[in-house]
């Protein structure tokens, strides 16, 4: 196989095929791909590999036989126990001792991330609808039991007042507290959504002094801006509301590096072309990377952040994410968020529709 050396320092995983239609080599970043090493690939079939390999054999028998020498498809390869591939696929015909095809598979990365954005848009779009339902269950009650205990309160006779006092005030309280609660999680639905052109990185220097202020040692911001991106429309104060949840967040992951005094969050814009948000294709979007040097989301989370009330955060209320998720999509947004320990990334995507 020393003709096949060149093949192992490519980036793209490759197979070649014998006539057979059996695995007689594969790359290594075929191998990092598929998640096997070569001594178990070889001699396989695809149909060993790939529940639906019907397509590609098919493509690979054509190929082979020269009708035509080359064939590119995208495909779904469904893998037994594992999760299934999105690539790009390049069959070629070889001249090479015993072989009939060569395999070149590209991960599409724009699909995975097309299929990751549906599945968090359908996912909000259910949290908002529990949300919303549940926040109206809750607050009809509510308004009783503060007004039931209000009006036992007056009923109290004097001699109990001071004692039994104590017990309705914490009935109107903890009604009170739950009312705040029900209608952060009504906001996005309540205020009216006020369109006008807006600068990014306006929103960005806004959220940054505000953080600023809070933090004014130990904690250093850095701005990566490409000033020419154009202006975008949608409701400035709800893009401060969305930028400054996650900024607020990432700070408060970093309370340890602040302490320290090497704390870093990092504002980033760039533009991404040719790109589908909420199953609308834009010419081009706006992405803002808001990233910080703390310790890391768990992988157990990671899914689960934009949920309603869940928070990673001792005494949050876990509604942060949660709006911002709602207010970015209410845009015709998405937000995507990547951790790994000492790098947490969240990637706010707008639409530019005049573009």
């Amino acid at each position: 196989m020393e003709r096949l050396a060149g093949l192992d320092l490519l980036a793209s995983a490759v197979m070649i095929l014998d006539r057979q239609g059996r695995i007689m080599y594969v790359n290594p970043a075929a191998e990092d791909l598929l998640e096997y090493s070569s001594k178990v690939l070889v001699p396989q079939k695809l149909g060993q590999l790939f529940f639906n390999a019907g397509v590609l054999e098919e493509i690979c028998r054509q190929v082979g036989i020269r009708e035509p020498v080359e064939k590119r498809q995208e495909l779904v390869l469904d893998r037994i126990g594992r999760q299934s591939l999105h690539v790009y696929c390049i069959v070629r015909a070889v001249d090479f001792p015993g072989a009939s095809v060569l395999i070149e598979l590209r991960e599409n990365v724009q699909q995975l991330r097309q299929d990751r954005e549906n599945r968090l848009m359908d996912q909000n779009q259910a949290n908002k609808e529990l949300v919303r339902n549940l926040a109206h269950e809750i607050k009809n009650p509510l308004g009783g039991i503060k007004g039931a205990a209000q009006l036992l309160e007056m009923e109290l006779p004097d001699r109990n007042m001071k004692d039994l006092r104590e017990y309705t005030q914490v009935i109107i309280r903890e009604s009170e507290r739950l009312q705040m609660l029900v209608d952060r999680l009504l906001v996005p639905h309540r205020r009216p959504h006020i369109v006008h052109d807006i600068n990014i990185h306006e929103v960005c220097e806004r959220v940054r002094s505000v953080v600023l202020a809070e933090y004014p040692e130990g904690l250093t911001i850095k701005r990566d801006y490409d000033l020419s991106l154009p202006e975008i429309t949608g409701d400035k104060e709800q893009l401060i509301q969305a930028v400054l949840n996650i900024a607020q967040n990432a700070v408060h992951a970093l309370s340890e590096r602040i302490r320290h005094g090497d704390a870093e969050l990092v504002f980033k814009t760039r533009v991404s072309r040719r790109v589908t948000l909420a199953r609308v294709r834009y010419r081009l979007a706006l992405n803002l990377h808001i990233i910080d040097n703390g310790p890391g989301i768990p992988q157990e989370m990671i899914e689960k952040i934009f949920f309603p009330l869940v928070s990673g955060t001792e005494g949050g209320s876990g509604l942060g994410l949660t709006l911002s998720q709602t207010l970015v999509q209410q845009h015709g947004g998405i937000i995507e968020c990547d951790s790994r320990p000492g790098h947490t990334e969240f990637l706010i995507r707008l639409p530019i529709a005049r573009a």
